[in-house]
């Protein structure tokens, strides 16, 4: 089981060390995206033979497009990479693994060719996903007159356009930003990219595309039928525009469990990562890989009793 984690990161470079150490295996790389707006230099810990920085670094703005150009030239560069990966894992850079490398590489090959992505179809209330997401005009921060012309629109409800018109017989879908897919699942979105240059333009113009454009692609393929739930713990609970830090009540939950289970909106399954963390948690970070030593070391025992 090769995997690439791919880093789509602007801060806590401490904790993505951190991650790394615990994650780094002979068939896994790490492929990082930093925010062309933060000082690189603050990420120079991050090295390796099997870490990679992208050759172009965009200036990426919450909620809009260049988040989701982002991701793909981190999913452009792993898959050009020679090891071939089964998996590209999204992170980040705010999250921490909840078991070992060892158990997530047979977690991900027992169940190979899963497609780990929340995702729902449009719209959908319950799961803070109206319509209006996609269908309320939001020019992108480089245009920054339009940008105003539109909001000023908005609020007068003559922002609206339907969206229908650009995508055609595509259903839109929805879903959290995080994942873990396949090679496949990968190269098809970047295809899909290339063979739609309308559907790109008009997710251009909308708010979070990362949470729509790769769900409506994938939304609408063959891969959809393989599609569980995503491996990463959030706890929104709180109703704020973020998720709550991670705590010593989400860890107390996480040890709880021998498998971090959860059954919520998003479905039933297991998780593998939690977010959010940031390099103020090294003591959180510490209960949390005493946990992961202590599962693994029941796991161990329990396998000797079988032999």
């Amino acid at each position: 089981m090769k995997i690439a984690y791919l880093f789509f990161a602007y801060k806590n470079p401490v904790l993505m060390r951190r991650t790394m150490d615990r994650l780094a295996g002979p068939d896994c790389a790490f492929f990082i995206h930093i925010d062309r707006k933060c000082d690189l230099s603050q990420f120079a810990a991050l090295k390796g033979s099997n870490v990679f920085f992208t050759d172009v670094r965009l200036p990426v703005f919450w909620a809009e497009f260049s988040g989701v150009e982002a991701i793909l030239l981190l999913i452009r560069q792993a898959l050009q990479s020679p090891q071939a990966f089964d998996y590209l894992v999204l992170l980040s850079g705010s999250e921490y693994p909840l078991r070992s490398a060892k158990y997530i590489n047979e977690f991900l090959e027992a169940g190979r060719g899963a497609e780990y992505m929340t995702i729902v179809k449009m719209p959908n209330e319950q799961a803070g996903k109206p319509i209006s997401r996609i269908n309320t005009l939001r020019m992108p921060s480089s245009r920054p007159v339009y940008r105003f012309l539109t909001r000023v629109l908005a609020k007068v409800g003559m922002a609206h356009r339907d969206y229908r018109r650009y995508l055609g017989h595509l259903v839109p879908y929805s879903g959290l930003t995080w994942w873990a897919l396949t090679r496949e699942a990968c190269e098809y979105i970047l295809e899909f990219k290339e063979r739609n240059p309308r559907v790109v333009r008009f997710y251009e113009s909308t708010f979070a595309p990362e949470e729509t454009f790769f769900h409506t692609a994938l939304g609408n393929s063959h891969f959809f039928p393989r599609m569980r739930r995503n491996l990463l713990f959030e706890d929104w609970s709180g109703g704020g525009a973020r998720p709550a830090m991670i705590n010593e009540k989400h860890v107390a939950f996480f040890e709880a469990q021998d498998e971090v289970q959860v059954q919520d909106l998003n479905g039933p399954g297991e998780l593998l990562f939690a977010r959010k963390l940031s390099d103020e948690n090294s003591e959180i970070l510490d209960r949390i890989d005493r946990m992961i030593e202590r599962k693994d070391a029941l796991k161990t025992r329990d396998v000797l009793q079988t032999i």
